[in-house]
């Protein structure tokens, strides 16, 4: 069960509070991998050394897995708390901050018709881990992918108080197949 705004340690993390939400599954396409490429330029220009890594993660990074038609992308920055180091020309470049927790900041940039979601965590982080190994189970594994597509495509039929709901009841299929990877953490 996903836990409550209510609970001000998780509505501290939301900079703009909950935003009630919809979510639209459409199917692959392949234009997403090219929108990935474009916006990895895009940040290795405005970051220079300080992106660590870039990387293509979540369901547009699948080929053949139905997803939200939003390119998630990890970037490695040392230190992501230290927000003076990397955030003024984030947003510069039209990237918004959205999620403030201890060594992750969210940010949502792009365009309405090609938007990003941009997750700033250090290289070597767990969740960085986490994302890449979630996603190559699913490249790597139809049953998998079909699973994850079924239960995005049912979610996709509810409102949301916030996306992060939505986010947190594919949680149990998610740790499910990267159990199947052999995740430990």
């Amino acid at each position: 069960m996903p836990e409550s705004y209510d609970d001000p340690t998780l509505a501290a993390k939301l900079v703009h509070g909950p935003r009630p939400t919809t979510v639209t599954t459409v199917d692959y396409d392949p234009a997403w991998p090219v929108r990935f490429e474009h916006r990895a330029a895009e940040l290795r220009d405005v970051l220079g050394e300080r992106a660590r890594l870039i990387e293509h993660i979540g369901s547009t990074s699948v080929p053949g897995l139905a997803a939200k038609p939003i390119v998630d992308i990890v970037v490695g920055i040392d230190d992501p708390d230290d927000e003076q180091a990397y955030l003024p020309d984030l947003d510069a470049a039209g990237y918004e901050l959205r999620v403030r927790e201890p060594a992750h900041r969210a940010l949502r940039g792009g365009t309405d018709s090609e938007p990003v979601n941009l997750h700033c965590y250090p290289p070597g982080h767990v969740e960085v881990r986490k994302y890449l190994a979630f996603r190559d189970r699913l490249r790597a594994n139809e049953a998998d992918r079909d699973a994850y597509a079924a239960l995005k495509r049912q979610l996709a039929t509810r409102e949301w108080p916030d996306i992060n709901y939505y986010a947190e009841a594919k949680r149990p299929l998610i740790d499910e197949i990267l159990a199947r990877a052999g995740w430990r953490g």
